[in-house]
């Protein structure tokens, strides 16, 4: 079985990159501790807050779709 952290950056991978890449717009996984999911935005949205609280919350409605133990997510800079 895998581990959160593991589980979250394969539903990123597999749900979430795509779709991002289409607008130049990369995805980290930095850490997943306590229910909480750090993640990085690189590329075209990284510098925009509009766009990150966008995708973050777009993003943190699927993760806890699929893993009710992510609390929520932080984009960090």
């Amino acid at each position: 079985m895998q581990d959160l952290r593991s589980r979250v950056e394969s539903v990123l991978k597999a749900e979430v990159a795509p779709a991002l890449e289409l607008d130049g717009t990369g995805i980290e996984v930095l850490d997943v501790t306590d229910g909480v999911a750090r993640l990085r935005l690189n590329g075209v949205c990284a510098g925009c807050p509009a766009s990150i609280m966008t995708v973050v919350m777009g993003i943190e409605q699927e993760l806890r779709s699929r893993m009710p133990e992510i609390e929520y997510l932080e984009a960090v800079p």
